[in-house]
């Protein structure tokens, strides 16, 4: 049934009438942005990312503030490359196979640091995930580097494990 007097025309005409825009579509309309748009964005993301990371070192002694600022610098940052890519592109990405499991360690020990921060208030729980979060972030940022993740591999069995294959 046309919902519409342009819809009526078109089928007056012996065209079909068109089909009612989906959400998916009407959000994608929404976050078309110019060049220019994601550039700024990009940087002010990054900008306020490197401003809370940097705001969180003088913390340093109050675990729970310094968490927060912590963690919301690296959601900023992360959330700035997906004005470069683009947002699905950026999620799509994460969630391959070769960086899956480091995208949900780093997200997961994004959430549990705000967790242990804000709501359990534990000092040892927000360090642990803290670093949980530092490693995974470097792990997730070695998968974009080809054979990065291969050479910290090899340097760390070679410093940790295995010094006899070293001579």
């Amino acid at each position: 049934m046309p919902r519409t007097a342009m819809d009526q025309v078109k089928l007056m005409v012996g065209m079909e009438p068109t089909a009612p825009p989906e959400l998916l579509d009407e959000l994608n309309d929404c976050f078309q942005l110019s060049r220019m748009q994601r550039l700024y964005g990009f940087a002010i993301c990054v900008s306020a990312g490197l401003v809370c990371t940097f705001l969180s070192s003088l913390l340093w002694l109050r675990p729970t503030k310094f968490a927060i600022l912590y963690t919301v610098g690296n959601l900023l940052a992360l959330g700035s490359t997906g004005f470069l890519t683009g947002f699905t592109a950026q999620l799509t990405g994460m969630f391959k196979g070769t960086r899956i499991i480091a995208s949900c360690v780093y997200l997961g020990s994004l959430v549990m640091t705000l967790v242990s921060a804000v709501y359990l208030k534990s000092f040892g729980l927000t360090i642990a995930f803290l670093i949980l979060q530092s490693c995974a972030l470097a792990w997730y940022c070695l998968s974009y580097i080809p054979g990065g993740r291969a050479v910290v591999s090899a340097m760390g069995k070679r410093c940790f494990g295995g010094a006899e294959d070293a001579f």
